[in-house]
Parts: C-alpha cells; structure tokens; sequence
C-alpha cells in the first residue's frame, strides 16, 4: 500500500515521502497514530505542490543572501578596541565582536556562529573576514580593526 509519512518515521523515511508498507502496517501502525496517510491523486499533488512551493522560497532565500553579500563585500566595517603601547590590543577581536560591529553597520542582525575566523584577531589593521549568509553563499568582508582612541 501506497502511503505518503506525515511524520518521520524511523527506518522508513522522512516527513513528506511517498512509501511503499505492508497493508497491515499501514493499517495497525501508521494509520491509528497518524504518521501517514493514503496516497491518493489528490494527496500526491498537494506534495508535489509544497515540494515546488519550498523550492521556490528556498532560491529566493538564495539570491536574497546573495544580494547582501554583494553589499557587505562592498566596504569595510570599523571594529575599535582599546589599545595598549605598541599597537596591542587588550585581548582580541572575536567572531562576537566582527557580528555587534556587522550588526551596527548594517542595522541587521548576525549570529556569531557564522562569522568564520580563522583565529581571534590581536593585532590594528585589515583583516578578511568569511561570513555565512546561507548554506549556499558566504561573504568575504573587510574587517578594519582601529584604536578606540
């Protein structure tokens, strides 16, 4: 029997697929604790709608990112620190503070998690900085570390 999992379903598939299970599994398992549903015409396009729906959101999720990271590529972001006698910075720049200053910059919001760098920065000057806008796209950016003064 045909069924389409409203759930997943462990050692059978995911939320969303068309499966093909004995008649008295449906009936006794999936059916009574609506994990499925029949696989009827009328289900089956209602999933590839959704399916097409989800794509379509998910490749403007995509441009959208990559727009941004067009902007952001565009010019540095200033990160003052305070500093001590030789151009030292009292501790580091971390991916927290490239994120609060890419945050005051833009007027959005970015999660620390996905500003990649590669060690925490200790030293003034310019640094590039990989930022994750969406699985598929990053950004390189210019981080411009300077004297708080």
């Amino acid at each position: 029997m045909k069924m389409i999992l409203l759930q997943d379903v462990k050692n059978l598939g995911k939320k969303g697929a068309v499966v093909e299970v004995a008649d008295g599994y449906a009936r006794n398992f999936l059916l009574p604790r609506k994990l499925a549903e029949a696989a009827t015409e009328g289900h089956l396009r209602l999933i590839d709608k959704e399916k097409a729906d989800q794509a379509a959101r998910a490749q403007r999720e995509q441009e959208k990112a990559a727009e941004l990271a067009e902007q952001l590529r565009a010019k540095p972001f200033p990160v003052r620190v305070k500093v001590g006698e030789g151009g030292r910075l009292f501790g580091s720049v971390t991916a927290a503070d490239v994120a609060a200053a890419l945050s005051r910059s833009t007027g959005m919001s970015f999660d620390k998690r996905k500003v990649q760098l590669a060690d925490p920065i200790k030293k003034l000057g310019t640094y590039t900085v990989t930022i994750k806008l969406h699985p598929k796209v990053s950004a390189k950016i210019q981080v411009d570390v300077q004297s708080d003064g």
